[in-house]
């Protein structure tokens, strides 16, 4: 499959979250209101890497992916990111996130993710916004880089991210067909 005139991406929204997010069903329905008809929704994951979020969120933290049917193009990442961030907001609890959002896309060959954090391995794409790639697609699997987040490591991930793939990859034959 040539990959060169692919010009739309995969998006996927990760989603943390302790027990205590009440809003979780309406927040499902007005992100899909936003971004599309979801796809492809993960199993729930414990997320115990990292005491990081622990003062804002508390303990019993849950990871959550969600896949969308609508490709995009990969440059509306830094916009996508910007409305994750005033949706995180209007979920704030005495000026504390209960939820984490962050959008990213997949394409054949990786993962990226959006972030409002500098990095060496982060590629500026505007409005404050940068790419992080987290995986990287190569022989038949996905690979975690040395910088990736401690969870992404883990590779507990990774058969999400390939069934994700799989559609996405039918999607783009789809593409190509009808060009």
């Amino acid at each position: 499959m040539t990959t060169s005139n692919i010009k739309h991406v995969k998006l996927i929204v990760g989603l943390l979250y302790s027990n205590n997010f009440l809003e979780y069903e309406g927040f499902i329905n007005l992100i899909a209101n936003i971004f599309g008809e979801i796809d492809k929704m993960s199993l729930l994951y414990p997320f115990n890497y990292t005491d990081y979020y622990k003062i804002e969120f508390g303990d019993n933290l849950t990871r959550k992916f969600l896949s969308f049917e609508d490709l995009i193009s990969p440059e509306k990442l830094s916009e996508i990111k910007i409305i994750t961030n005033k949706l995180e907001n209007k979920y704030l609890k005495k000026n504390k996130r209960t939820i984490n959002i962050d959008p990213g896309y997949l394409d054949l060959d990786k993962f990226v993710l959006a972030s409002v954090k500098y990095g060496r391995q982060k590629l500026y794409i505007g409005k404050g916004i940068y790419a992080d790639p987290v995986l990287e697609y190569y022989k038949k699997s996905f690979n975690h880089f040395n910088w990736s987040f401690p969870d992404f490591k883990s590779n507990k991930y990774l058969d999400f991210f390939s069934e994700v793939r799989s559609i996405y990859r039918e999607q783009i034959k789809e593409y190509l067909q009808n060009k």
